[in-house]
């Protein structure tokens, strides 16, 4: 297929990306249509077929790129040491990560409902993986007598829940950093899953 004219594929293709994320956090993914993204972007509608194939395509390429993001920046932010320390770490990192980046979280938790079968099961799969590298922190802790919870799983996933809702209020410039936010949450996480001293 030809290109519309005066596109570029490496300027046109993450303007379309950016769009359709503006556009399915303001709107919802069911309430925004390939017109609109097109309009956003400034090109026809046919035009955008040239950069993916159909709207369900451009959300699960959404939250991929979400998702292989979160993961490869907790990977390179994990290091070798005491549970306590790396779940200090993941909390600090988990609000850090997320407070940049507020579009492609309300899209990751709130359009999960509109992936296609094959799309949610690869999408899920990415997350299991997010999840499962918190649990064997808490594991870890839990090994080393620094950790108490009745189930890992579960705890895992309360203390995702607790960090992810940062994003629903934080507004830069408020009454608290980023800093002191991330300060409160985690000492509400260590009092969440340890022991009282």
């Amino acid at each position: 297929m030809a290109r519309t004219q005066g596109s570029h594929s490496d300027i046109t293709g993450p303007r379309i990306r950016a769009a359709a994320e503006r556009l399915f956090a303001r709107h919802g993914y069911a309430a925004v249509s390939m017109r609109q993204i097109a309009s956003e972007v400034g090109v026809q509608a046919g035009a955008l077929y040239n950069y993916t194939p159909d709207k369900q395509s451009l959300l699960s390429d959404l939250m991929q790129g979400h998702m292989d993001d979160l993961l490869a920046a907790w990977r390179a932010a994990d290091r070798p040491g005491p549970a306590l320390e790396r779940l200090e770490r993941f909390t600090r990192f988990h609000i850090a990560f997320h407070l940049e980046r507020p579009d492609a979280v309300f899209i990751a938790y709130m359009e999960l409902r509109n992936l296609e079968p094959e799309n949610f099961r690869r999408i899920e799969a990415l997350r299991r993986d997010y999840e499962d590298g918190l649990e064997a922190i808490l594991r870890q802790g839990r090994d080393e007598g620094d950790v108490s919870v009745p189930d890992t799983k579960i705890a895992t996933l309360a203390v995702i829940a607790m960090l992810t809702g940062v994003n629903t209020w934080y507004r830069a410039g408020g009454r608290l950093s980023a800093t002191e936010v991330a300060d409160i949450y985690w000492n509400m996480v260590r009092g969440a899953v340890t022991l009282p001293r």
